[in-house]
């Protein structure tokens, strides 16, 4: 019975993988067309986005140059920073309140804004006791749509500087973000919400509701606008949950069917970009080369994790305990240990970061894979960003390659210069620099603090676990992933706080060297290849740009995965 239930549980995955592959290729097309110009299915809501354009006076037709593109990104969220701080601090006072939430604390409001703002949405809250409806539609909602919409820009911005000629200009990024959300995200989100609300999700304004249980107890359940707030969660790699459980509570995920639309509106945008590079740039071959290595990294970050919760917990089994349904320690009993760890995996490579199942009860070489999908950041990544990530590990595995072969760098014609090689290397070594400098300061607070962990009340489980903890949530924080380890007692001044840089800088200096480095391409002159150009779409530059990526992150984080989860499997081996 186990293993008839475990077949279906693959049968599932392989039909989320097939839907997903599908659905994103047709997507991906479909995207070419809006963002070229050319003609598409949505083309009769032009009127409303000139109007729009208009009202806000801007010229769409004005071409921006890297400069000009990176202001207007980052003045645009300035304002909504300031626009989610305000909201938060005096929710209590805004109407949609029914359980009567007070403010959030200025320290909590701050991190939650930064997050919902970076695509990170690290909650230090939970969804049904801090926010009010109000809040979650008006800040969470809002900033899930609007970073979305910014990175899906910043994504497109990318490829016009490698499509450019000579003129050096990105497209305008008001007219892509405009577009990104009124003919990619609101129709796709419509529709998912409208399936997520036929399967039972609520979608209502009214307040708690009292119910009898079926052991007869009176107990009070949370509800609101749920299934306007999961579509946009998915579909934009956000993951902030509308409840404190995510998608383990039953009413943002209530079956098997919306666990499959879950999944596969995290793939969808993430993979449908992967194949508009193709359709875009008009260069298929790179596109399915690019997509395959993503493809790979993400089989190899996700299989293990699943036959490490398949295999279960051996301190269960060494004390005799059944242990055939895998490691069930934190996960929900309708989905199991298969479901719960291929969606775990989905959501590490994609910073999604929702959740079925705690991570932490995860085991501890699952969570050395955890750590590695979002410190890689590129296998699929977000929408928008994950490309940006690959394009960053494309451009220093092209000049690793060419030194090795004494040619020139270049990218589909353009000369890769010492500007964004040195562009490129800084990016890659800011995460694990970062986020280990982080992790190192907070191990040093934890050990010296007067009273320690009795004090602090940060870790509930101490020694390898306890560090894993505390790194992961650094490195979640960073790849704008945003899920988190259960066991850290993160609502405090020291969390809220210190995550603030590690979301900002994670967000933020990938797009903008990113952007640079497009802005130069884009003013370089196109030099058609010739015989000697290194094939940046062949296999062998693939199995090379694989390589490239695994050795660089791996390595780098291989010292405190060996402090971390990697300890902790030692110890457990030990003690069976």
């Amino acid at each position: 019975m186990i293993n008839t239930f475990i077949m279906n549980e693959w049968t599932v995955i392989i039909l989320i993988l097939a839907l997903s592959v599908l659905l994103a290729w047709y997507t991906g097309k479909y995207m070419a067309k809006v963002y070229s110009g050319r003609h598409s299915l949505l083309d009769r809501i032009a009127p409303l986005e000139n109007l729009i354009l208009r009202f806000c006076k801007i010229d769409a037709s004005r071409q921006m140059n890297w400069k000009e593109w990176l202001t207007a990104f980052f003045t645009i969220h300035i304002f909504w920073l300031l626009w989610g701080f305000v909201i938060l601090m005096n929710q209590h006072l805004l109407p949609l309140n029914p359980a009567r939430i007070p403010a959030m604390e200025w320290t909590l409001a701050l991190n939650t804004t930064v997050s919902f703002l970076t695509s990170t949405n690290l909650q230090h809250y939970s969804g049904e006791t801090g926010a009010s409806y109000f809040a979650q539609i008006m800040v969470m909602m809002f900033l899930q749509f609007v970073s979305a919409a910014a990175s899906l820009a910043a994504g497109i911005a990318v490829l016009r500087g490698i499509k450019e000629r000579s003129a050096g200009y990105l497209g305008n990024f008001y007219k892509d973000f405009l577009l990104s959300m009124t003919r990619i995200l609101l129709p796709v989100c419509f529709i998912t919400s409208v399936i997520f609300l036929l399967r039972g999700v609520p979608m209502t304004f009214k307040g708690l509701d009292t119910i009898v249980s079926l052991q007869g107890d009176t107990v009070q359940v949370a509800r609101g606008p749920v299934a306007a707030f999961l579509s946009i969660k998915e579909l934009g790699s956000n993951g902030g949950g509308f409840f404190g459980t995510n998608d383990a509570h039953p009413f943002e995920n209530p079956d098997t069917c919306t666990f499959i639309v879950h999944s596969i509106i995290v793939f969808l945008l993430p993979m449908a970009f992967v194949f508009m590079i193709g359709f875009f740039l008009e260069q298929r071959k790179f596109s399915r080369m690019i997509f395959m290595v993503m493809f790979i990294g993400f089989l190899i970050i996700t299989l293990p994790i699943i036959q490490q919760e398949i295999k279960g917990n051996p301190a269960l089994t060494n004390m005799g305990i059944l242990n055939k349904a895998g490691n069930m320690e934190g996960k929900e009993q309708r989905f199991g240990a298969v479901l719960t760890a291929f969606y775990c995996g989905v959501n590490v490579v994609i910073p999604a970061g929702t959740t079925a199942g705690m991570h932490d009860s995860f085991m501890p070489l699952s969570d050395v894979f955890m750590l590695i999908g979002m410190q890689t950041d590129a296998f699929f990544g977000g929408l928008g960003t994950g490309w940006i990530n690959m394009f960053i590990f494309v451009i220093i595995a092209i000049f690793i390659s060419t030194l090795m072969i004494g040619r020139t760098p270049e990218l589909m014609g353009k000369k890769i210069s010492l500007t964004e090689i040195q562009l490129a290397t800084v990016i890659i070594l800011v995460q694990p620099l970062f986020c280990l400098c982080m992790a190192a300061i907070a191990a040093n607070v934890y050990i010296h603090y007067p009273g320690g962990n009795i004090a602090l009340a940060w870790l509930s489980n101490s020694k390898a676990h306890g560090f894993t903890t505390m790194l992961y949530e650094y490195i979640s924080a960073f790849a704008g992933n945003g899920s988190e380890f259960a066991g850290l007692g993160n609502n405090t001044a020291f969390w809220n706080l210190t995550t603030i840089p590690v979301m900002l800088v994670g967000r933020f200096i990938p797009i903008a060297g990113a952007i640079i480095i497009a802005g130069y391409l884009a003013s370089s002159k196109y030099t058609p290849p010739s015989y000697g150009t290194l094939k940046a779409d062949s296999v062998s530059f693939a199995v090379f740009l694989f390589f490239v990526i695994i050795v660089v992150q791996v390595l780098c984080l291989f010292p405190s995965l060996t402090l971390g989860p990697i300890g902790e499997y030692v110890q457990l081996s030990l003690n069976q």
